[in-house]
């Protein structure tokens, strides 16, 4: 039965009249009409009381917070008048809008404190790892200013590890430049018909010293000679370097990385695959993150910026589609994600 002033204070009238009346009956002096005109009199009197008392008083309060409520709720969370719940009971309504809304909040509370903390730690992060390659390459100018440039051995090998230290700054900004304007929208994808299998053919002619250096076997597994797709081939191939060199780099020595593609009804699923010593559990919700890093000794010695993969995910993210991870301790590590065939040459 649905709640509303009028109802209620109908119903409270008459109870407050029927008990009246009762009392009046057990007065010797009260006869039929007194109890008739007192049972009237109570009706209406108490009926205006109670019914001014609950509209006035009670509802119209309540439906002023639940209106402010749904201004609210429209404007902090893009709530359509339509969708807005409707219930003649003020109470239960009042009780089922301020559930909602305190949950929202609560969420929107508890992400800001998580993007908070995301904030800190990442500006720790990138002040660590533009402090590491400038202290380097300062330590070694100093030292060379300080006497040792006259010693041609060594004003040769410190200026080299110099040079070293900025190049991997160089990398450094450069990755978060790129990474800064792909989350801002400044750098557009540029769709068009490539083959992605003689993308990574390209890629691995590139990454050929960096694999025989620890003897890993690379190579392609897939059904067709071509695998054409849609998407931006400097991106793409920007994509497949960084996970067909973090495959080479972080796998064992004498391994195998392995790039297999299976066609799906309207996209090529691609996988790139190594059989090196897998990544732990806890860290894989985290790795796609800017500059985590599982090793971090080893990460930081080898010159990785610790940006690539956060750089390969969005990338694909702007191609909507998304990198999936699947590792296991001592049994490989595989990075799947799915492109839109491209049928003809439009």
């Amino acid at each position: 039965m649905l709640l509303n002033p009028r109802l209620l204070a109908f119903l409270l009238a008459i109870s407050t009249a029927i008990f009246t009346t009762a009392f009046l009956s057990f007065v010797p002096e009260a006869n039929v009409n007194i109890l008739f005109i007192s049972f009237v009199a109570c009706l209406v009197i108490s009926g205006v009381l109670i019914y001014f008392v609950l509209d006035y008083l009670v509802f119209q309060e309540i439906n002023k917070m639940y209106d402010t409520i749904n201004r609210l709720k429209m404007k902090d969370f893009g709530v359509s008048r339509k969708k807005l719940q409707k219930d003649n009971n003020p109470l239960r309504k009042l009780n089922d809008e301020l559930f909602v809304y305190v949950s929202k909040k609560e969420q929107e509370v508890t992400e800001l404190k998580r993007l908070e903390k995301y904030r800190r730690e990442f500006l720790a992060n990138v002040s660590h790892e533009l402090k590491t390659p400038i202290f380097a390459a300062q330590g070694f100018v100093h030292t060379l200013l300080d006497g040792a440039m006259d010693d041609e051995n060594v004003r040769e090998k410190f200026l080299n590890k110099a040079a070293k230290s900025l190049d991997g700054l160089d990398i450094l900004v450069k990755d978060l430049l790129t990474l800064s304007q792909m989350e801002t929208g400044d750098i557009k994808m540029n769709p068009a018909r490539i083959d992605v299998k003689q993308i990574t053919k390209e890629v691995f002619e590139q990454l050929e010293n960096k694999a025989q250096s620890k003897n890993v076997t690379i190579q392609i597994k897939s059904p067709l000679p071509n695998i054409w797709v849609r998407a931006d081939a400097q991106r793409i191939g920007q994509v497949m370097t960084n996970l067909v060199e973090n495959a080479i780099k972080y796998g064992n020595e004498n391994g195998n990385v392995w790039v297999i593609f299976e066609e799906d009804k309207k996209d090529w699923k691609i996988s790139i695959k190594d059989d090196g010593p897998g990544i732990a559990s806890e860290h894989l919700n985290r790795i796609f993150e800017r500059f985590y890093r599982v090793d971090k000794a080893r990460s930081r010695s080898d010159g990785s910026s610790g940006l690539g993969l956060a750089i390969v995910k969005h990338i694909l993210q702007a191609h909507r589609t998304k990198i999936s991870v699947i590792s296991k301790p001592e049994k490989g590590t595989t990075f799947s994600f799915r492109l839109e065939k491209s049928l003809n040459e439009a």
